[in-house]
């Protein structure tokens, strides 16, 4: 979701030297929607349709660029399938639940460092209450470094790892897998990681605090880090890397999300790009477990932003979904889709279904996935807005409850598991 920078134009159709024009600002202003509660108002339908720009979904544009030289000759093959049949045997039988469900924002809301429920907020308990009712297995808990660690490679907050605490244990007597997620796009108080001020050892830091703290829940879903876009894949590989050996050796064995830079689009995921190649660098991530899985996000508007109500680039987005189930059958992974969202227009509300129906489908390759958005504080007229109406539920929930409903088993989480 939103990062503070400033969009570019849309890049689709151009070639690897005119995506290596693309630009962002580093100057890392606050963007609209952490301004806190009372101007959510930004966000709302009626400014999109007067100012297109001004959308929270903050994303830089996701163009296509020619797709990079496959990896994979007749030995790899064979390795990787090898690979994912000793994968699939390294996970404990039940070891996770098929994760479908959304993402309940609030906590990454606000300037830094806020105050809680007035610059942002965590979720109630009859909110949580209420997505546990409608069937879903799975929440993605957006939260902010900054305010968990206020000093880097210092003690975590106390008062803020409360209110993490009573979220996640609330979201589990729920009968739901909290995923927390990181939600700072690579970057800390405006120092990106890789860079001197912020090493990968900072990264490495606050995740082994948090799996040392969290080891025993067994439950818990670590998501390392949301939509890195500047840093290049190949280095961020190695970033991830370095924060899962700090998890390990915390002696915490929970469920890893690691993502691509560049937003982890899945258009983009194969492409040659200004940052480099998620798909053939991201290969490099290590687990001693082998127990993670790739973190996606894909918007349907036309630059793949998520931040207009229209989905002209559906097809392209319908078309990324295909190409990373195929690079993950190839190489043996496993993907989790941790943002997507729709409008409630009805070409939208199609696409919409057809993707979770996509995924679904490939369970061998697919975890699951997490809609984009709820949360009280998002406005009544917010496009993506996931949370019921007076009326009752939304279009957009109304296609991902036939969803819940539909309880596929998977080749690493199954009806009956439990993790």
């Amino acid at each position: 979701m939103p990062s503070p920078f400033r969009r570019p134009r849309r890049a689709q159709g151009r070639t690897v030297a005119a995506l290596c024009r693309w630009r962002c600002r580093h100057g890392r202003a606050p963007d609209l929607f952490r301004r806190g509660r009372q101007r959510a108002c930004r966000l709302s339908q009626r400014l999109a349709d007067d100012d297109p720009g001004r959308r929270p979904q903050l994303h830089a544009s996701r163009g296509r660029a020619p797709p990079a030289r496959c990896l994979a000759q007749d030995r790899r093959a064979v390795r990787s399938l090898i690979l994912a049949l000793a994968l699939v045997a390294a996970m404990p039988a039940g070891a996770e639940t098929c994760l479908r469900g959304v993402n309940l924002s609030g906590a990454e809301f606000g300037d830094l460092p806020g105050k809680v429920d007035t610059d942002y907020t965590y979720p109630s308990e009859q909110a949580i209450q209420r997505l546990g009712k409608l069937g879903m297995s799975a929440v993605r808990l957006p939260f902010r470094w900054e305010r968990l660690q206020p000093q880097l490679n210092g003690s975590l907050e106390i008062m803020e790892l409360a209110y993490l605490d009573q979220t996640v244990r609330r979201i589990e007597e729920a009968g739901l897998v909290a995923i927390i997620d990181l939600h700072n796009y690579g970057y800390y108080a405006k120092k990106q990681l890789g860079s001197a001020e912020l090493p990968a050892a900072a990264l490495a830091d606050v995740w082994g605090k948090l799996a040392q703290h969290y080891r025993d829940r067994p439950k818990l879903v670590f998501s390392l880090m949301n939509e890195p876009y500047d840093i290049n894949s190949a280095d961020w590989a190695k970033i991830q890397n370095t924060a899962i050996a700090a998890i390990r050796k915390a002696g915490a064995k929970q469920l890893l999300l690691v993502t691509g830079t560049a937003f982890g689009g899945a258009h983009s995921w194969t492409s040659d790009l200004p940052v480099g190649n998620n798909g053939r660098d991201l290969l490099g991530v290590v687990d001693p477990l082998d127990r993670y899985a790739y973190d996606f996000h894909q918007y349907l508007d036309a630059d793949y932003s998520g931040r207009a109500p229209e989905c002209s680039a559906a097809a392209g987005a319908l078309k990324g979904i295909d190409d990373v189930t195929a690079w993950l059958k190839t190489h043996g992974r496993r993907g989790f889709l941790g943002e997507f969202a729709a409008s409630n227009r009805p070409e939208c509300l199609t696409a919409l279904r057809q993707m979770v129906t996509k995924l679904d489908a490939s369970p061998q390759q697919w975890l699951g996935w997490a809609a984009w958005g709820a949360g009280a504080w998002w406005p009544a007229d917010y496009v993506f807005n996931l949370d019921p109406t007076p009326a009752g539920e939304r279009p957009q929930m109304k296609v991902l409850l036939e969803r819940f409903k539909a309880k596929r088993p998977t080749a690493v989480c199954g009806r009956e598991a439990k993790p």
